[in-house]
C-alpha cells in the first residue's frame, strides 16, 4: 500500500514540476523568462535570465514603449527519459511606456543573462508660472 502511495505522489509531483508543461513549477505567472525591471529618474533597465542560451538565440525589440523578447531555447532529445528543464519558442512583452528614448537603447548578453538599458527622455524643465489667485471664490 505504501508503494503505492508513493508512486502516486511521485506521478503528481512529475506532472506539477513542469514536466513538458511550461506553465506549471515556475511559480508567479509562469511566463519565461522571468525578468527583473528597474527604474530610475534617466533610465529603466530589464534583465533576463536565460540559461543555456547565446546570443545568437535573442532577439530584443521596442516599439511603443514596449520592449519584446523572443527567440528558441533548443532542446536535447537524444535519450532523453525525464525532462523538466524548459526548451522551446519564447515570447515575452514588457511594458515599459511612452518616455523610453529608443535612440537610447543598449543590449548585453554575458553568462546566460540578459540586460537591456532604456534611455529616458529628458522632461523639459520651463520657468515657472505664476497662477495668479481671484478673490470671487467661484470657478
Amino acid at each position: 500500500m505504501l508503494a503505492l502511495f508513493r508512486d502516486a505522489t511521485r506521478t503528481v509531483d512529475e506532472f506539477l514540476s513542469g514536466a513538458d508543461l511550461p506553465i506549471f513549477g515556475r511559480g508567479g505567472s509562469g511566463e519565461w523568462p522571468r525578468v527583473d525591471v528597474t527604474e530610475t529618474e534617466t533610465e529603466a533597465r530589464v534583465v533576463a535570465e536565460l540559461p543555456g542560451m547565446d546570443e545568437k538565440d535573442v532577439e530584443v525589440t521596442l516599439q511603443d514603449g514596449v520592449l519584446t523578447l523572443e527567440g528558441e531555447k533548443k532542446g536535447e532529445s537524444e535519450g532523453a527519459i525525464r525532462r523538466e528543464r524548459w526548451y522551446g519558442a519564447f515570447r515575452r512583452a514588457i511594458q515599459l511606456g511612452p518616455d523610453i528614448d529608443p535612440e537610447r537603447v543598449d543590449a548585453s548578453f554575458k553568462n546566460g543573462v540578459l540586460t537591456v538599458t532604456l534611455g529616458k527622455r529628458e522632461k523639459p524643465r520651463g520657468p515657472a508660472k505664476r497662477i495668479p489667485i481671484g478673490g470671487s471664490g467661484s470657478a
